[in-house]
């Protein structure tokens, strides 16, 4: 990796724990300020701008924690918590949108009744998931969690190596997040080992695939989640790599 050191980049960011709290904050103030759209459930990209936040804020948190003195009512499992009920209700909204708006009017009558059926025990779903995210925004746990963070950042603490220069630890600040990404299992799908190598089968038809998705899917979507993890990790240093 081709680090860059130049004075430029080193006044953006000096040390390891100003662009810990620049992150934080950044994404903190970014998933906020969707929330009470968020309740009032009016627009959907506020729900996927207020899950991009959280998710971002997730990634900041776990990329940054060899320097975070972090509290614990705000970790990054709480987080991820309350991400991962926000995106219950923004996968239903994505399929809705999906099946209403680009398959529903190219179906025939007798076909579009059927798809009304499923509609509406996608819409009842969705009453359900909006009343937990509602539930959850309210809950005195993520009320917790932000007051937390609010109070860390007007005090930021960290541990000793808060002022190392970030250019200098950032391959080892990046490197095992990345190394977890390149070792996920997930790339491993559709291969085999034979002889001592990995071999990568170029026989599966499209039946072939669709059961090996079946049987494996949840490992690809992980590796995906990481993929996203690293990418928000990576984002915060782009000016430091040419």
């Amino acid at each position: 990796m081709n680090v860059k050191t130049s004075a430029k980049v080193k006044t953006q960011v000096k040390t390891l724990g100003e662009a810990a709290a620049g992150a934080i904050e950044k994404y903190f103030r970014k998933t906020i300020a969707h929330e009470t759209e968020v309740i009032k459930d009016k627009d959907a990209e506020e729900l996927h701008q207020m899950r991009v936040g959280l998710r971002r804020l997730r990634s900041a948190v776990t990329g940054f924690a060899p320097v975070l003195d972090w509290p614990k009512e705000a970790s990054e499992r709480k987080i991820g918590k309350v991400g991962r009920i926000l995106g219950t209700l923004r996968d239903l909204d994505v399929m809705l949108e999906s099946l209403q708006n680009r398959y529903y009017p190219n179906l025939p009558t007798e076909e579009q009744e059927v798809l009304d059926r499923a509609l509406l025990t996608l819409l009842k779903q969705r009453r359900r998931a909006l009343k937990g995210v509602r539930a959850i925004l309210e809950h005195k746990t993520y009320q917790l969690l932000k007051k937390s963070i609010e109070d860390w950042l007007e005090q930021p603490q960290f541990r000793a190596i808060e002022h190392l220069p970030t250019a200098e630890v950032l391959p080892d600040l990046l490197l095992p997040q990345v190394s977890e990404f390149f070792l996920h299992p997930g790339w491993l799908l559709g291969t085999e080992y034979q002889d001592g190598k990995v071999k990568v089968a170029d026989d599966l038809n499209a039946e072939a695939v669709e059961e090996k998705l079946a049987a494996e899917g949840t490992i690809l979507h992980d590796l995906r989640k990481q993929a996203k993890r690293v990418r928000y990790l990576m984002n915060l240093f782009g000016d430091f790599y040419s």
